[in-house]
């Protein structure tokens, strides 16, 4: 199967935000896929904005964060002060915090939420992306829930165990606070891994799935193509 690799050696060093709605979903929906970015580059910075959570919830991200991203591939660690489960009745105010990031931060790939995503905050966050960014590839992750709502990913990142286990290991050790949810299980966790695994054929046998909703491919030479957004 033919692999999409980033080609900015001519531009800048390669630049990730990764948006979540919530303390834990960045780590949930791609918590591998920024191991796996960490050997592959070492001109990377990787960029942390979450919209919601408590004094505590923003501890465990912290924790979470940096057991995930090495010191020096750590850029700026932000969240916003918008009420859990309204983000709709802070439209305006979300998205004068996304043109704040957008002023602030010089950004080639953004990782956040699906955008038919069923929970309105997840919605909203990846809606504003959407919304604010023109120029960034968009890869958007996926985060099991109860009302469901997985769909048909087009874009996989294969991933190694060890990758695997070290994100287990931050959200299990990181989030106390989720511990008495069922759902917040290593097994939940390992299971969407390993089906996306299978659906594109992991030599590991475990995967992150994206929506890849705009793809441009470029000639790269050595290097394969270049995926980017218009």
């Amino acid at each position: 199967m033919l692999d999409l690799s980033f080609n900015l050696e001519r531009r800048h060093a390669l630049r990730v935000l990764c948006i979540g709605a919530h303390c834990d979903d960045i780590e949930i929906g791609c918590g591998a896929t920024l191991r796996m970015l960490q050997r592959g580059r070492k001109d990377l910075t990787i960029d942390w904005v979450v919209l919601s959570g408590s004094e505590e919830r923003r501890k465990e991200t912290l924790a979470a964060m940096r057991r995930l991203v090495r010191p020096r591939y750590r850029g700026e660690l932000r969240f916003g002060d918008f009420p859990d489960g309204r983000f709709p009745a802070a439209y305006a105010q979300i998205k004068e915090f996304y043109e704040a990031i957008k002023r602030d931060l010089r950004v080639d790939l953004i990782l956040c939420h699906e955008r038919e995503d069923r929970h309105q905050d997840h919605r909203i966050t990846s809606e504003m992306v959407w919304n604010t960014f023109r120029d960034q590839l968009v890869l958007e992750y996926e985060v099991p829930k109860w009302d469901g709502g997985l769909g048909q990913p087009n874009v996989y990142v294969a991933v190694s165990r060890d990758d695997v286990e070290a994100k287990v290991a931050a959200l299990l050790k990181s989030y106390r606070s989720q511990k008495a949810r069922d759902w917040f299980s290593r097994e939940t966790f390992l299971a969407l891994l390993r089906l996306r695994g299978v659906e594109c054929r992991s030599p590991s046998g475990y995967a992150e799935a994206f929506h890849g909703r705009k793809l441009t491919l470029g000639l790269a030479p050595a290097r394969g193509f270049e995926p980017r957004t218009r």
